[in-house]
């Protein structure tokens, strides 16, 4: 059964299906639909063209679906899409898309976005994804399933992170990052790959010992970046990990983190 709060203030053409809860002094705009049982703390502000999946928790002073900042967007109807269970924390905000590009911000499922992180317009992040607390994707911004961006993640516009990579405290990324990659510092380099990730996730030994000798094929060997692709071709056929290492450096636009 819905719940909403009697302080709370709903639009009435907002659709909210059975199980939602809304807490005090929010603000659910025009345009809104929230699936079931998603749960809206006090204080959120949410702005339509918003569709909200099933079993997300929202809380306490989160700002989702706002108008971007950004200076070309001039109050077209763009969208935020946020899939099913996730968790959203404390004070984040989550804008809308611009015509420029998709014209929506997409977040996918299961992700755990913590306190007072940021996701710029026409950002998508997949599935799986921890933004810790106060990590901030400008707009563009692509993040892949299961990366991991740790507390202070700065990541420029545009920028790719691609799936199971990781981002160590206060890091700034101003370029891709590859799939299975571990970045740290300020502008971001590579250190290594994400195998304790893989491990929790349970990745082989033999897909492991294979990322590593494609991360040293990349970037210990002194090649160029279309060299070490070449390198990597049969790997690739023998194990799907690899492949989407290499296909996540084929597909930068921006080049990769080094």
């Amino acid at each position: 059964m819905t719940s909403i709060d009697p302080r709370a203030i709903v639009d009435p053409s907002a659709q909210l299906a059975d199980g939602v809860t809304v807490g005090p002094w929010s603000i659910i705009g025009p345009d809104v639909v929230i699936g079931e049982e998603t749960h809206i703390a006090s204080h959120v502000v949410i702005k339509g063209p918003t569709r909200i999946g099933k079993r997300n928790r929202i809380y306490q002073f989160s700002s989702i679906g706002e108008d971007t900042p950004d200076l070309k967007y001039k109050g077209e109807a763009t969208r935020l899409v946020i899939g099913d269970d996730n968790v959203i924390r404390e004070g984040v905000t989550i804008h809308r898309g611009t015509v420029q590009d998709r014209a929506e911000t997409t977040l996918g499922n299961h992700n755990l976005i913590m306190a007072y992180a940021h996701v710029g317009h026409d950002s998508v992040i997949g599935n799986h994804c921890i933004l810790v607390n106060n990590t901030a994707l400008a707009g563009h911004v692509h993040v892949g399933d299961w990366a991991i961006l740790s507390g202070y993640t700065l990541v420029h516009q545009y920028c790719h992170i691609g799936a199971h990579a990781f981002s160590g405290m206060g890091t700034a990324i101003g370029k891709d990052v590859p799939a299975f990659v571990t970045v740290f510092g300020n502008p971001a380099e590579a250190r290594s790959m994400n195998f304790e990730g893989m491990k929790r996730r349970g990745f082989s030994s033999e897909a492991m010992q294979a990322l590593r000798r494609a991360y040293k094929t990349v970037y210990r060997q002194g090649l160029t970046v279309e060299e070490a692709l070449y390198e990597l071709d049969e790997a690739a056929k023998q194990f799907s990990e690899v492949a989407l290492f290499r296909d996540s450096i084929q597909a930068s636009n921006r080049g990769i983190t080094r």
